[in-house]
């Protein structure tokens, strides 16, 4: 069964409790602390250093589901891209945009094989949707194209849950929330030879007198900090700061979620040394 088809139509109503608005400030707070400054741009046209804010002005919101952090964002004044794989997410978020007017840019991709049409200035990736990549290969290939296509010096601002998390927090617990409207029934397991989460999703929605039910399966692996820390060397993209997302503090052994600032690097990745040996 694939991921987030008839669960995007009520993905919103579930996650009503999400903090999107602290997500955004917090991020934005990170913009200002670690971003380049918009104006050293050098000896260049008037022009030339207008299209250069702008493009650092310009943010990727990298599996950004049905868009409400994209929608935040763009109220915040930064010129948002939205991507995710999810055709009925995506669906969701460009008719908030509809409903909004705001200029969002969306695009349909699998985030290993990004692809923008120009360099942006920030690429954020939150609720956990890293996790949803469950090798050392793809989290890799993903860093690289975020590298790829960040501006000079842009920042790649990132959260993911822990092995700990997984392990220890979720385990194989059941959670189930019954409502109004909708209900679901969250059943976990733990694989813990692979560090994968594999949580079933049960989920019940009214249709006049009557609900309909329907099934996901979802598979999340579980990460280490000091493994990021290694998968964004291996891409060429320089480590900046980790902290605990509950509490933004320094990480600890029972952060269940983590957020990595990062930026672009210089340096040659692991893929291009090895064609270069070649």
């Amino acid at each position: 069964m694939e991921a987030y088809t008839d669960f995007a139509e009520v993905y919103d109503e579930l996650m009503d409790d999400t903090p999107y608005e602290e997500w955004c400030g917090f991020l934005v707070g990170l913009f200002q602390k670690y971003g380049a400054a918009a104006d050293n741009v050098g000896a260049v046209s008037r022009q030339t250093a207008e299209n250069l804010r702008q493009e650092r002005n310009t943010i990727l919101d990298l599996g950004c589901g049905t868009g409400t952090l994209t929608e935040l964002l763009a109220r915040r004044g930064y010129d948002m891209i939205g991507v995710d794989n999810a055709q009925e997410m995506l669906q969701i978020a460009i008719e908030k945009r509809e409903r909004s007017g705001l200029d969002i840019l969306y695009l349909l991709q699998d985030m290993r094989e990004l692809e923008l049409y120009g360099t942006v200035g920030a690429v954020v990736s939150v609720c956990d949707s890293l996790n949803y990549l469950l090798t050392e290969k793809d989290i890799v290939q993903t860093f690289e194209r975020v590298n790829n296509y960040l501006y000079p010096q842009g920042l790649f601002i990132f959260d993911f849950n822990t092995v700990y998390k997984y392990a220890v927090v979720i385990g194989d617990a059941t959670i189930a929330e019954n409502r109004e409207d909708c209900s679901f029934i969250w059943e976990n397991y733990y694989h813990e030879e692979q560090e994968i989460n594999e949580y079933d999703l049960t989920v019940f929605v009214a249709e006049g007198a009557l609900f309909r039910r329907f099934q996901e399966v979802h598979y999340q692996r579980g990460y280490r900090l000091e493994q990021m820390r290694d998968f964004l060397r291996q891409a060429g993209l320089s480590f900046v700061a980790a902290m605990d997302a509950d509490t933004h503090e320094d990480v600890t052994e029972e952060s269940g979620r983590i957020y990595v600032v990062a930026r672009k690097g210089t340096g040659t990745t692991a893929n291009q040394a090895a064609a270069l040996n070649d």
